[in-house]
């Protein structure tokens, strides 16, 4: 019987007991005493969940999962050295008749059996229990079955906790081989962990590793893999290579501080090796530089003559008598830009072949006609679009971005940009429009004082009226002269220059001496604190100044900061007050529209109007009367524009602006789509060098330029039907 024992508990089947369970055959039971009885069914017991998990780990050893085919090997192994191990070793202390096994030489007792096989009815009990969970599943990601390996090394008993910790380990040494692979070779699909846009799948990281080192992870296999395929001329070198990969297998992940503290240690060095060999600093600040230059209008005199290249074009096509070329196309526009950059610093500049305007619409034909109707209902909760009043039919300005500069320019900032450049493009070329109404109006009345003299003319019953139409249209000029000067000096000057400003001077602080005095005031004097691993890397604080080593998360979230005060300092973020500033560019270039169509001026011509008639026949004053009543119509609603726009602008800086580091995976602008962005942005550092209150600063900038003389905050302002 002891020979039957023996073959049982190696893995074989016995007729002690039946095929499907551990219970003891009937037949054997009279037979045997209740105490030999209870231990064969301890050791059937077992032999059984012995043999079930050998059968079970040969079934997962063909699993197409690495790390299950791991758990099973290393289980196998484990059972092979410690079980196995012992059932050989009771069979040679049988034969040898150990005399502590073996009673008198000749006895072998099933109790000592039993004894000897105890320590192993807990670990087997407990390795059943993993293979039935294992089983339960059809597939097994790194992730849950790396955690649930901890979860049941958690336990009072040391064996089981120190078998369940090896398992862990092991499955976590092939889950840091793919790692390397990834983030060292950039084999994205030998790993396994990645998507083909370098993002970690799902599961594919155990909690023992923090969201900052899973940052860190995904950073450093998007880096290496985009440089790999895109078969830059510069690879990885071997020497770095082996260092990380050296350093990476000095830890697990299941310490979570040597693990973190080796991924931050790789990513410094992948960071510096980017900076020096495939996106420098130099080819950021040239991206940095053009993106301004054309999006953001600091080129003046590209964007002047790229407005008026584009009204040219309108014209043109107007005044064709030809079908096809009545059509604006994509490729007129590119014609128009290239025209418009000869003889301007944009003539030698490369950035301009990037340059690409797009009409979502298809080619469009211009048309003079304006049918906004005239209302005095300013705000709104609607998107509000900009890009149609360039042009007059919806365009967009985009930018090709190739490699490496993709690793820093994300389509998502691209769609920022061009609806910041549709804003600032709108607002100048009404600007100019303005001053053109401007000079056919100072014209007109030149030429007008040549033959009366002091007055207006007229008949004189129409002196009066004359003189009051000619007084109100150059007062609506001047106003809208008046706030399109300050929203363009607020954007150009306040917002776009200085953004501009603190944003290079924080990328070069070593050349910009003047970088501390471009921080904000709260963040001069607060203490700096360590940053995730998202953000900057190493920070060391020497007096006032912080010197940083950047990478290029960092430096997007730097980027996506200043995108997004560029949006809130241009107020594309508050739907009201860009709502208001629409309309009244609307209204000026309606009120611009009519003036041109009265021929530049808005006093009726004396001679072809018949003034010096009899008063009877009342023909010219009512023309005046006609263009005075719109004229009128017009300045109430402009003054009304006005006092809501300051009064919502006021209103603003009660409201609490969003300081959360901005995701650039989304759009700031409510009817703007934004691409999948690759980076998670973390707060805490960004901020305070970015400063807290930096759009309350902008508004309240504009506030001052708006109302520099008290005319909205104090002066009571009068009807329409009370102005002289």
């Amino acid at each position: 019987m002891i020979a039957e024992v023996l073959l049982l508990l190696a893995g074989h089947s016995s007729s002690l007991f039946s095929e499907k369970d551990n219970t003891l055959n009937p037949v054997f039971i009279p037979l045997l005493h209740p105490g030999e009885a209870q231990c064969l069914e301890s050791l059937g017991l077992i032999a059984f969940r012995y043999r079930k998990i050998k059968q079970s780990c040969a079934s997962l050893a063909t699993s197409p999962s690495q790390y299950i085919c791991t758990l099973s090997s290393s289980l196998q192994r484990f059972l092979r050295d410690g079980y196995e191990s012992l059932v050989i070793d009771t069979e040679a202390r049988v034969l040898h008749r150990d005399p502590k096994l073996v009673a008198g030489g000749s006895f072998v007792p099933l109790s000592a059996i039993r004894a000897t096989f105890e320590e192993w009815e807990a670990p087997l009990a407990s390795f059943q229990s993993l293979m039935e969970e294992v089983d339960s599943r059809e597939s097994w990601p790194p992730g849950p079955l790396i955690d649930m390996l901890q979860g049941r090394a958690r336990t009072g008993v040391h064996r089981i906790a120190s078998v369940f910790s090896e398992l862990s380990r092991d499955v976590q040494r092939v889950w840091r081989t793919h790692a390397i692979a990834f983030m060292i070779h950039g084999e994205i699909e030998l790993s396994g962990l990645l998507t083909t846009d370098y993002k970690l799948l799902d599961g594919s990281t155990p909690t023992c590793v923090s969201p900052q080192t899973r940052d860190s992870m995904s950073y450093i296999g998007r880096a290496i893999g985009t440089v790999k395929a895109a078969k830059w001329h510069q690879q990885l070198p071997r020497r770095l290579a082996l260092e990380y990969t050296s350093v990476l297998e000095g830890a697990l992940p299941e310490d979570s501080y040597s693990f973190g503290r080796a991924i931050g240690t790789i990513r410094t060095g992948i960071s510096e090796w980017l900076w020096d060999n495939v996106l420098t600093r130099k080819d950021v600040d040239d991206a940095l530089d053009s993106m301004a230059n054309y999006f953001l209008l600091r080129n003046g005199e590209f964007a002047l003559s790229l407005i008026r290249e584009l009204e040219q074009l309108k014209l043109s096509r107007l005044t064709s008598r030809a079908g096809s070329s009545t059509i604006i196309r994509e490729q007129d526009i590119h014609l128009a830009m290239l025209r418009a950059s000869l003889g301007t610093s944009a003539q030698q500049d490369s950035a301009v072949a990037s340059l690409r305007f797009h009409l979502p619409s298809g080619p469009a034909q211009p048309s003079l006609t304006y049918d906004r109707t005239l209302t005095s209902s300013i705000i709104s909760t609607e998107a509000v679009s900009f890009n149609d009043i360039l042009l007059g039919t919806p365009v967009i300005l985009s930018y090709v971005v190739t490699w490496p500069l993709d690793l820093f320019l994300q389509p998502a900032d691209i769609q920022v940009y061009s609806s910041i450049f549709s804003y600032i493009s709108a607002v100048r070329r009404t600007h100019t429009r303005i001053h053109l109404c401007w000079s056919w109006l100072s014209n007109a009345q030149r030429a007008r004082r040549r033959w009366t003299g002091l007055n207006e003319g007229g008949s004189p019953e129409d002196v009066d009226v004359r003189r009051n139409l000619l007084r109100c249209s150059w007062g609506i000029v001047r106003k809208m002269c008046f706030f399109l000067d300050v929203i363009l000096g607020h954007v150009m000057q306040d917002v776009c220059d200085d953004e501009y400003r603190r944003l290079k001077a924080r990328l070069n602080p070593h050349n910009s001496p003047s970088s501390i005095n471009l921080a904000p005031p709260a963040a001069t004097h607060r203490t700096t604190r360590r940053p995730s691993s998202s953000l900057l890397e190493h920070s060391e604080q020497t007096g006032n100044s912080t010197t940083a080593r950047l990478d290029f998360t960092s430096v997007r979230e730097m980027h996506g900061f200043y995108l997004k005060h560029l949006l809130e300092g241009c107020l594309l973020t508050n739907q009201a007050l860009s709502s208001i500033i629409r309309q009244i560019l609307d209204l000026c270039e309606r009120f611009v529209a009519q003036v041109e169509r009265w021929g530049g001026d808005v006093l009726p011509a004396l001679l072809f109007e018949g003034s010096l008639n009899d008063r009877g026949s009342g023909e010219t004053g009512d023309m005046v009367r006609e263009r005075f009543d719109l004229v009128l119509q017009m300045d109430s609603i402009l003054q009304a524009l006005f006092t809501s726009f300051y009064d919502q602008l006021s209103l603003s800086t009660s409201k609490q602006f969003n300081n959360a580091a901005p995701d650039v995976s989304r759009s700031v602008l409510p009817n703007v789509s934004m691409a999948d962005a690759t980076t998670s942005f973390g707060t805490t550092f960004v901020r305070s060098i970015d400063g807290d209150g930096a759009s309350r600063r902008h508004v309240e900038s504009l506030l001052l330029r708006l109302d520099f003389n008290s005319g909205f905050s104090k002066t009571e302002l009068h009807p329409a039907s009370e102005r002289p």
